[in-house]
This record gives C-alpha cells, structure tokens and sequence, in this order.
C-alpha cells in the first residue's frame, strides 16, 4: 500500500505539480532519456555513434540564389605568396565539376548555421562525390563539409568557403576513413540555434564574458 502511495505522489510531483522543483525534476529526466536512450538508440538504428549535429559555422551556407552563390569569389591558389582570385564555379571545375553536376548533389543550396543535421554512418567506399560528411579534425568539434574529391583520402570544401581549410589542425585535403563519423540524410532547419545559445550561455557564464557568434 504504501508503495502504491509513494508512486501516485511521484506520479502527481511529475506530470500534475505545477512547481519549480517539479520542473527542474523533469528537465533533468528529459536530459537524461534524451542522452542515454533516444540517442543511443537513434545512433544504432543509423550506424554513427553521433546522429544528430547541430550546424554552429556559416560555411555551408549560400549566399542569394544558386547562380549568386556559384559566381561568388573564391581562392583558385593555396600559395600564399600568390594568391589567384576566381569564382566558385572556377574553383570547382578545378575539380572537374560543373554546374550541372553540382545541381544533383544532395543539399546543393547548402544549410545554414542553427540547422540540425540528421546523420546516417558509411564507409569510405560508399561515399560519393557531392556528399555532404561529418568527420573529426584538430578543432574542438566535428567538422561538415563536402566531398569534392575522391581517392585514398577524402578531400572536402565548405560551400561557402573561398577556397580549403589547410592549417596546423585541419587539412582537408587528406580526411582519413578514421575521421569519418557520417553523411549528412535529413535537414531541419533552424532548431540547432537552441543548442548553439545555450552553449553561448555556458561559455557566458563559464567565462565571465559573452561572446554571441
């Protein structure tokens, strides 16, 4: 009997109680199903032990319509000393892609930082040119950017990006199969933006000073 009691207290405290403390209570059991059980369970059911990524950069993003976006400038040289200017489209059939070829790519008009990308696992072997991945690098966070050329190693560009990240903790010129983590399957737009704020929250109060990006 007194179990029966304690559970209808539990249960009311919960679902009923209208309180601070039953608030926090639930926010925290949320937390909890959410990180130990949905996503664990939505990562097995894709095959990535991360399947879910919040996009917190611009460079995937499109600026105005395609064509805008395809004449947009870009770097055509990695040389510092002799930087050559182009267009994205230049810079692209460096790579032997053409416009037509990139209208067919999955998310061709890119995403926007504050989207949420839902990630499916696959091997270096299945991966296709155009394919939008998600892959480990020297930062402090995943990286999700394109697959623009194919080999032993993967190389990779931003959309948005005026030419390759190549410094001391990326290259995306050599992305191993090890770094791999997914491919970008499903986009939701604008909801990873809560994430993002409530990391900008941490870090305000963490550091004493708020930077919003």
């Amino acid at each position: 009997m007194r179990l029966k009691e304690y559970w209808k207290k539990t249960w009311h405290f919960l679902w009923k109680e209208d309180s601070v403390a039953s608030w926090i209570v639930n926010i925290i059991l949320a937390f909890i199903l959410i990180k130990f059980i949905i996503y664990p369970g939505i990562g097995l059911l894709l095959g990535t032990n991360l399947p879910v990524v919040a996009v917190i950069s611009e460079s995937m993003e499109h600026d105005g319509t395609f064509d805008e976006w395809w004449n947009s400038p870009a770097i055509c040289s990695n040389n510092p000393f002799n930087i050559s200017k182009c267009t994205q489209a230049e810079w692209y059939a460096m790579k032997n892609i053409n416009e037509e070829e990139f209208k067919k790519f999955p998310f061709r008009n890119g995403f926007n930082k504050g989207d949420i990308m839902i990630l499916k696992g696959v091997n270096m072997e299945e991966l296709k040119i155009g394919e939008v991945i998600v892959f480990q690098s020297g930062m402090n966070y995943p990286i999700i950017h394109r697959v623009i050329e194919k080999n032993d190693v993967i190389q990779t560009k931003g959309d948005h990006n005026q030419a390759q990240i190549i410094n001391t903790k990326l290259d995306e010129r050599y992305i191993t199969s090890d770094e791999l983590i997914g491919k970008a399957w499903f986009k939701i737009p604008w909801i990873g933006y809560v994430k993002i704020w409530f990391v900008d929250l941490l870090r305000c109060i963490t550091f004493n000073g708020c930077y919003f990006s």
